[in-house]
């Protein structure tokens, strides 16, 4: 995450202590599962909530990270960090799980939360756009293709196209919310062999998501890439709208302006400018969400179970 370009929101799904809680609920779960098969003790899994259920801080994350600097392992730095708090009932977490299960089923809680905090944000795309479509339905305006002009629109037209594209945006992104949104708790390798289905649907409904039909040793990556893609199309269709908004704002056109706010300045040697920042800085995030869209990709192809 860039910092500067980051609501506090959002970075707080990807901190360290959101990822930890995650990955607690995963275990904790698969535990009240693993003991309603009787596979363990009840008291264990109760233990597993009532010692190991608490806040990760900065203590419990430096000791994680310094645990992971001697195992080179963050799943292991976990569970044994976990354990300190737990005692001996800490060696029924975990049991018959890979580490996969945890990652790849945390992972797909994190791209759910996000994904539900940009459709919220689309649905305010959509409701802005429709307003401006309606209040400008006749305010006329110049058409024009390839830069130069061409006949009579209005900007309510040119607004009720971006309205139908975020519509779209916002189907996609939903439907690449539901897709990604899947439970592995199947082992090594996705067998089965060492712990029953049950947990992986135990721990899908608890963490609100839905087993995945056939996973390996990882939640297969064609999920993740289809997720990406699809960020990467609404960052294409935001900067659709942000490109058109800086056009019309040039100097020698300026048939719309972004807000400009009580003591926000445009330059630092030349006070008049009033610059589309808003919108540049929406074209330039664009591009970098694109750029995660191949890599997503080049990860589809395994090699075997992983």
């Amino acid at each position: 995450m860039i910092p500067r370009y980051s609501r506090p929101q959002m970075a707080a799904i990807w901190e360290p202590a959101n990822k930890f809680r995650i990955w607690f609920e995963i275990e904790a779960h698969a535990c009240d599962a693993q003991a309603k098969l009787g596979v363990i003790p009840e008291e264990a899994a109760q233990t597993v909530w009532e010692k190991g259920n608490k806040p990760y801080d900065g203590a419990r994350i430096d000791r994680i990270d310094e645990i992971e600097r001697e195992t080179k392992h963050d799943v292991i730095a976990f569970t044994t960090e976990l354990a300190e708090h737990i005692g001996d009932d800490a060696r029924f977490v975990h049991q018959g799980m890979t580490s996969s299960d945890v990652l790849d089923t945390c992972l797909a809680v994190q791209l759910k939360q996000a994904a539900t905090i940009l459709l919220d944000d689309i649905d305010k795309v959509l409701a802005a756009l429709k307003t401006r479509a309606l209040e400008h339905k006749m305010t006329p305006v110049m058409g024009r293709s390839h830069g130069i002009h061409a006949e009579p629109t209005t900007v309510g037209l040119k607004l009720a196209r971006f309205y139908a594209e975020f519509q779209r945006a916002r189907w996609r992104l939903e439907n690449a919310r539901d897709e990604i949104a899947t439970c592995a708790i199947s082992g090594a390798v996705g067998t089965f062999a060492n712990i029953d289905p049950f947990v992986e649907e135990y721990v899908a409904e608890k963490m609100g998501l839905s087993p995945e039909p056939i996973s390996t040793q990882v939640i297969p990556r064609d999920r993740h890439a289809m997720f990406f893609a699809t960020l990467g199309v609404v960052a294409a269709s935001m900067e659709n709208l942000a490109t058109e908004i800086r056009h019309m704002q040039r100097t020698e056109v300026r048939e719309a302006q972004e807000y400009f706010a009580p003591g926000q300045k445009g330059s630092s040697a030349m006070p008049h400018k009033r610059n589309p920042i808003l919108t540049e800085n929406l074209t330039g995030l664009a591009r970098i969400v694109r750029m995660a869209v191949v890599p997503a990709l080049e990860n589809v192809a395994l090699w075997h179970e992983r």
